[in-house]
């Protein structure tokens, strides 16, 4: 989905998969990216701190600039805010990407 205050994009996964943040970064980081966690369930985060199985949302810092991961029930938003420029649509592609192949997804 597109609109005026930025892009989302839904990755469904199955009942039995569980979405961890290792998986979903080292696939960033395996496309070049450098994530950083910077909020966890609206919490500030360490950069280095690693989230909890539980968690419902990260801010990650990317290259080209922050996106936000929700978790709803069987499936993560990733929402890249504003007017997104090339360098930040490119890490929130990315994103998208990693997130699928965490879970083994298919999007929306």
């Amino acid at each position: 989905m597109i609109s005026n205050v930025g892009v989302e994009r839904v990755i469904r996964f199955s009942a039995d998969s569980n979405p961890s943040w290792p998986a979903i970064a080292e696939n960033l980081l395996a496309v070049g990216e450098q994530p950083v966690v910077r909020m966890i369930d609206g919490l500030p985060a360490f950069p280095d701190e690693v989230p909890d199985p539980g968690w419902r949302e990260l801010r990650v810092s990317l290259r080209g600039g922050m996106v936000t991961l929700r978790k709803d029930g069987d499936a993560i938003r990733c929402v890249a805010w504003g007017d997104a420029d090339a360098a930040l649509n490119a890490s929130w592609e990315a994103c998208c990407r990693a997130v699928g192949e965490a879970v083994g997804a298919r999007s929306d």
